[in-house]
């Protein structure tokens, strides 16, 4: 009898669901508001500066309930499957060609040079790389380094820290670059034309932004890194990590770098090279990244001295090992689909207006980077976000005497940084979901950052209106 009770308190134990079971509840959940809350929509109209649709204030209007079945729910997981097949065509043809790389033993010379060259040296080495992705980030997406996410992951477990820092090594990096608005077409720019204001203005206090949230988070990871070095069990991801396939027994078994690695690495580095000129300079959407990576598969195979047979099954074992973060993406997506099927993303939008308009001026740059926050958990298109809530802001922050740039600062601020907690973050649950970190261990780690995000930013906001951050 006494034998049974540790079994038993075992199985009464909470085990975190696994996160397609989230994402479904949180579809379920979306699916009962089309029922509960109010339909109703915002004209769009037509902006004749920039050409886009946007929302018409003052237009608002409830309609006709448009309430979502439970019956419709296979056909709308299956469309955003589809209307996302050229961002899971990426992530399968990425998985490939990092396969690939690690197939050749490529990868795994590199790391171990890496990690002979910065062994103890956490302090520089985690700041040097959050740096690249930052400054990257300043004009793209952070969903751009999915495929980076075993890299990162790879070198962060040489180092003896966890997967943890290594999909930190990227989301953090590219949160501060992406969320700081500094040079970000998708957002800032569509915000500021929507406002009327000079392309870009303002930029100098939206760079004191990033080196302030730069500063603070590579603190945040640096010290985590430092624990979690000291004392592996203190890691989230500590059973996880243990049988990573991103992590080998032996620092031996790396090898080190002959001629036909050597070209292995140097065809990724001009791969990656391509990305960020294409994506930066030609305009190069996720087709395009997708058909570099399909190339890198084949060069790879090519130069590690792979006969075609070879290349082709270690092609489809990489593609097999992101077939998970690419149902995470359809199911993640879905949940937006839901909202609008119901038309009540509008609904929410104008119920976080009205609210707003009852706080005191002093504290509407804060009450707009939290409605933005909050609006961002169902509409999570940083351009569709400043599409829809700018038209609704702007006039709000005209009104109760809040500059626009600041205005758009709590739009940039609150439309991104919660992409890092959110399951419906493609950037979050494809790096993720490639780097083997389930939700609920990466959300351990960062509630406590993302706290620290939302009190520096609600700062930063409440800077801006007293240095009355202009123009306009």
């Amino acid at each position: 009898m006494s034998s049974g009770t540790p079994q038993q308190a075992k199985k009464k134990g909470f085990k975190m669901p696994h996160t397609f079971v989230i994402l479904i509840v949180i579809i379920l959940i979306a699916t009962v508001l089309t029922w509960v809350i109010p339909s109703g929509e915002y004209a769009r109209i037509e902006d004749p500066i920039s050409g886009r649709k946007i929302v018409d204030a003052t237009s608002f209007a409830y309609v006709d309930n448009v309430r979502v079945s439970p019956i419709q729910l296979p056909m709308l997981i299956i469309n955003a499957f589809s209307a996302n097949a050229d961002l899971i065509t990426l992530i399968l043809l990425s998985g490939a060609a990092i396969h690939m790389l690690t197939a050749t033993g490529a990868l795994q010379a590199l790391v171990a040079s890496i990690v002979r060259r910065f062994s103890g040296k956490v302090s520089v080495f985690i700041p040097l790389l959050m740096l690249v992705f930052a400054l990257i980030c300043t004009t793209q997406g952070v969903n751009t380094f999915i495929a980076f996410a075993p890299i990162t992951v790879m070198l962060a477990l040489s180092l003896g820290l966890d997967s943890i820092v290594g999909v930190g090594i990227i989301l953090l990096g590219g949160a501060i670059g992406f969320s700081t608005g500094t040079l970000n077409v998708s957002t800032t720019l569509v915000a500021q034309k929507i406002a009327e204001l000079p392309n870009y203005s303002g930029i100098g206090f939206r760079w004191v932004c990033f080196a302030v949230y730069y500063v603070i988070t590579c603190f945040l990871l640096v010290r985590y890194a430092k624990k979690v070095q000291k004392n592996p069990e203190l890691s989230p991801m500590y059973d996880l990590d243990k049988n990573s396939q991103f992590k080998n027994a032996s620092m031996d078994e790396f090898g080190t770098l002959d001629t036909r690695k050597i070209l292995c690495i140097l065809a990724l580095v001009i791969a990656l090279v391509a990305i960020v000129y294409g994506c930066i300079n030609l305009d190069w959407d996720f087709a395009e990244q997708s058909g570099i990576f399909l190339v890198l598969s084949i060069a790879v195979g090519i130069l590690g001295g792979f006969e075609a047979n070879k290349i082709c099954v270690e092609f489809l074992n990489g593609a097999k090992k992101m077939l998970g973060a690419a149902f995470i993406i359809m199911f993640a997506r879905a949940i937006g689909s839901v909202l609008s099927a119901g038309m009540i993303t509008d609904t929410i939008v104008h119920a976080m207006a009205v609210v707003l308009t009852g706080l005191p001026a002093a504290l509407l740059g804060v009450g707009m980077l939290i409605a933005n926050t909050l609006i961002n958990v169902v509409l999570t298109s940083g351009s569709g976000q400043a599409a829809a809530v700018m038209p609704i802001m702007i006039p709000l922050s005209d009104l109760l005497g809040v500059t626009r740039q600041t205005c758009i600062l709590s739009f940039n601020f609150g439309d991104g940084f919660c992409n890092y907690i959110l399951p419906t973050s493609t950037a979050l649950m494809g790096i993720l979901g490639a780097a083997d970190v389930p939700y609920d261990r990466w959300m351990r780690f960062m509630w406590k950052v993302f706290l620290v995000w939302l009190a520096v930013g609600a700062v930063l906001v409440v800077i801006a209106q007293l240095i009355n951050y202009g123009p306009m």
